[in-house]
């Protein structure tokens, strides 16, 4: 008896560290960057064999030859040389930029700077005034535009320049434009050798001023965006060209009507072009335009494009340096995206890349410009890799190693690759490729960010549409699963354009909160639908004119798996969304009765007719060309059929689906005699961000833990 009681307290005490480390998700560790997979900050080539990173304010660098790591500059001796420099001492090292080997450019307080670390040498580039905006950098000239309020402004020399001058709030110059759409991030383009610069100005004088309300002060004040719904007046964009030397602008004649799209905005090597993508409003025909950047005349079409469901163009032209006369274009033209080698009168050289597979980045070109580098879903939808495709031969080579997402930076001269991988079981590892994609050594790695905690099993599932397609479905069960036993499933849903949840990522692309959930008993289920990204045109187009339809059938072809699973309480199945995903959470509550005893959902649209025009009728045409489609999708005409417990969530200030959606369905179910639950966050737009966040995930657990 003695020795048995002596041996199981050994065990015991053996088994303690185990148990020490297996905690389990809070709802406080779901804010925790420490538990994120970490990965090096600010990594970038300095030249051909030495690269760098940020790390605990030190600027570190690897020498790929040798391995050799050492640091290069910190805090501390940074803030010597600003001192000497009469500046005011950085809190942390920058994030700066390599602009040749021996010199960097970051910003700090307002201000430009350059840094030369062999002569120590600091030098102010430009500075701003801080209520400035839209800073974009000309390295060149050190010129300097940004905006202020609704007018653009150049700095050279200490000299700053009003470039517009407009008084009327309706008009923007500068800035972004077309609501972020078409890929375009930013109102402002540089020529090449910074002698012009082309911007937006935006007209927004005939759109509908739409109203917010802004709490914070005792007498609550309306204040106006201006907010194009789907089918009515949409803003009017023209592209000026202003020259800084002669500080006048010219106008690009892009003609009319002027409810078009200027997108892809892209200069010529020798600064007397630009190159804009003309979309038409019904956004299923582009013109690939030229124009004279002196006159600001049309010069020719290169191409057209065209398809019966719509056009997207998100990059613009990338010239060869060998051959300015060339340039690369991508194009979903055969249903995929894919690379074409072009000429500047418009004539097709070559298709680059072909497959039933995505380009999903265009890399760059080695420095003989005789081969292109590019990320693409070949391998699999869930995964990204790094190839290179020969421009004369087609000929193709992988050079990442290992299933995941990888993200690469290759050096200048193309010998070397740095390789970030994640995948399901792999949080982060970079590691160092020669060009032959062999692995030299392991620069940094995070495998395992949650080593301490106990998850539930992630698992990837694959189902079939009713077309034959492929559905892709992640799986995360319960800690301490056991398959004789009943579990409730939430299932979290987007579902929409330009998104993918499922993916060979850490996590398999789940969050914390996600797999919070699982440690508190759910199953947790997500599988992207039709309609959703890096798919092909044909499996994201198929959403067209009827939102919420085959999203619908795809997704209750998952609730019929889950259902089929022994283990699920198929009478306990909730689903939660936001955005998009709380279109959907709404369509499948209301048009499946019975199936979800609990819904969730934040910022839903509920009507198409009051999401905006760009993104809105891309997808849906106006309501006018389309009234079928968009009464079929209304979320209004299905609240007759809703039971169970629903909670519906909104950001007063949503600027992106305006509040107005969700009160029109309140107001629907106060007619309809059917009870909600209903949450305002008063101060948020369309995201819930910042220590707000855990308010939200804490309501939304309660919720199920109190009804599902």
């Amino acid at each position: 008896m003695r020795i048995l009681l002596t041996l199981l307290l050994l065990s015991l005490i053996a088994a303690q560290p185990l148990f020490a480390q297996q905690k389990q998700l809070g709802i406080d560790d779901l804010m925790n960057r420490k538990l994120f997979p970490s990965s090096l900050s600010n990594i970038q080539w300095r030249n051909d064999n030495v690269f760098t990173w940020n790390s605990n304010n030190r600027i570190v660098q690897g020498v790929a030859k040798t391995g050799a790591v050492d640091t290069i500059f910190s805090l501390e001796s940074l803030n010597q040389e600003f001192e000497k420099s009469n500046q005011e001492k950085l809190k942390s090292i920058p994030t700066f930029k390599w602009e040749d080997e021996n010199t960097f450019r970051f910003t700090n307080d307002s201000k430009i700077f350059r840094f030369n670390i062999l002569t120590k040498n600091l030098i102010l580039a430009s500075s701003y005034d801080a209520v400035a905006e839209n800073m974009d950098f000309e390295p060149t000239t050190n010129r300097l535009a940004f905006t202020k309020e609704n007018n653009l402004f150049v700095s050279s020399n200490g000299k700053v320049v009003a470039v517009t001058a407009d008084t009327n709030k309706g008009i923007v110059n500068g800035k972004t434009v077309h609501r972020n759409e078409f890929g375009i991030k930013g109102g402002t383009f540089w020529s090449p050798k910074g002698n012009l610069l082309a911007f937006y100005r935006m007209d927004e004088t005939m759109v509908t001023e739409y109203p917010l309300v802004n709490i914070d002060e005792r007498v609550a004040k309306v204040e106006y965006m201006r907010y194009p719904m789907a089918g009515m007046a949409s803003h009017h964009v023209t592209v000026g060209v202003y020259n800084p030397e002669k500080e006048q602008v010219v106008f690009l004649k892009t003609g009319e009507p002027a409810e078009q799209y200027l997108t892809n905005i892209t200069w010529n090597p020798d600064e007397k072009f630009i190159y804009i993508v003309v979309l038409n409003r019904n956004q299923n025909h582009l013109w690939l335009n030229k124009y004279d950047a002196v006159s600001g005349d049309f010069v020719k079409t290169l191409f057209e494009e065209a398809d019966n469901e719509y056009v997207e163009p998100l990059n613009g032209l990338v010239f060869l340096k060998t051959n300015p006369s060339q340039f690369i274009w991508q194009s979903r033209r055969d249903g995929f995206n894919h690379l074409y080698l072009y000429d500047t009168e418009g004539k097709l050289i070559n298709q680059i890349t072909k497959g039933s597979w995505e380009v999903t980045a265009f890399q760059c070109l080695n420095p003989k410009e005789t081969k292109i580098y590019y990320t693409s879903t070949q391998e699999s939808p869930l995964e990204r890799h790094l190839f290179s495709v020969e421009l004369k031969s087609g000929k193709t080579k992988k050079h990442t190693i290992g299933e995941g997402i990888h993200t690469t930076h290759i050096s200048p001269d193309g010998k070397y690759i740095i390789d970030r991988l994640s995948s399901l079981t792999i949080g982060s590892r970079t590691v160092l490729l020669n060009e032959k994609a062999e692995s030299l050594r392991l620069i940094a790695e995070d495998i395992n960010p949650l080593k301490e905690f106990i998850l539930g099993k992630t698992s990837f599932v694959t189902l079939k549409a009713d077309d034959g397609s492929d559905l892709y479905g992640r799986l995360i069960l319960p800690l301490g699963f056991d398959a004789s036993k009943k579990y409730p499933v939430l299932v979290y849903v987007y579902g929409g354009p330009h998104s993918q949840l499922v993916t060979n990522t850490w996590l398999g692309g789940a969050n914390l909160y996600l797999n919070y959930l699982a440690t508190k008993g759910y199953i947790v289920w997500t599988m992207d639908n039709h309609g959703t990204s890096n798919r092909g045109a044909d499996f994201e187009q198929a959403i067209h004119r009827s939102l919420g339809d085959i999203e619908n059938a795809d997704q209750m072809i998952g609730i019929a798996y889950l259902k089929s699973l022994p283990y699920v309480d198929s009478a306990r199945i909730g689903i939660d969304g936001w955005s998009y995903g709380g279109f959907l959470t709404l369509t499948l509550k209301l048009r499946n009765p019975g199936i979800f005893k609990v819904a969730t959902c934040g910022g839903p649209v509920i009507d198409w007719k009051y999401y905006e025009i760009m993104y809105g009728e891309r997808y849906m045409d106006t309501p006018d060309q389309n009234p079928e489609g968009y009464k079929k999708s209304s979320i209004l005409n299905y609240v007759d059929q809703l039971d169970g417990k629903l909670l519906v969530i909104h950001g007063a200030q949503d600027n992106t689906v305006v509040w107005q959606n969700s009160l029109q369905f309140i107001q629907t179910c106060i007619q309809k005699g059917k009870q909600v639950d209903y949450f305002i966050y008063p101060q948020h737009k369309h995201n819930v961000s910042g220590t707000d966040r855990l308010h939200l995930y804490k309501k939304l657990a309660d919720y199920y833990d109190q009804n599902l």
